[in-house]
């Protein structure tokens, strides 16, 4: 999937659309797909200015769009049904390498639980095959 397809999977739009392609899907199973990280983003401005590192929450937020991109895909459905996924949690996160400008972050989701309106994912993302975060996300799909 490109930049064009995600849109109409995903309500973020820039600076918040963290999702660049989708490499993989299989429904009802598991994503791949990647971001690029570039020195031209405001929060590098911040965090830090002299060693830029992509912060952790930012990392999260590209594993549940990416999460959310393989919820509605498998449902059938998009934003425009009135629905969004919300964070319900997140459970045993681990961060274990900077991610910074230059790198691609790959993002892997699997569906480890759906009930009703409860997903749960098996997230990591990884740079050049190290592992950077893994972790459980809970998301909720609630009407917009």
């Amino acid at each position: 999937m490109d930049i064009l397809e995600i849109q109409k999977y995903l309500p973020h739009r820039y600076p918040m659309l963290l999702v660049d392609r989708v490499e993989e899907l299989v429904i009802g199973e598991r994503i791949r797909a990647y971001k690029n990280i570039t020195f031209n983003e405001d929060l590098f401005q911040g965090h830090f200015p002299n060693a830029p590192i992509l912060p952790g929450v930012v990392i999260i937020e590209a594993l549940a769009q990416a999460s959310g991109v393989l919820g509605f895909r498998t449902k059938g459905q998009t934003p425009d049904d009135g629905l969004l996924y919300l964070f319900a949690g997140i459970e045993n996160v681990r961060f274990r390498r900077r991610v910074v400008p230059g790198d691609r972050l790959d993002l892997h989701s699997r569906v480890v639980t759906n009930r009703r309106h409860i997903w749960k994912f098996a997230v990591e993302a990884t740079v050049d095959g190290d592992m950077a975060v893994s972790g459980l996300l809970t998301c909720a799909i609630i009407d917009a």
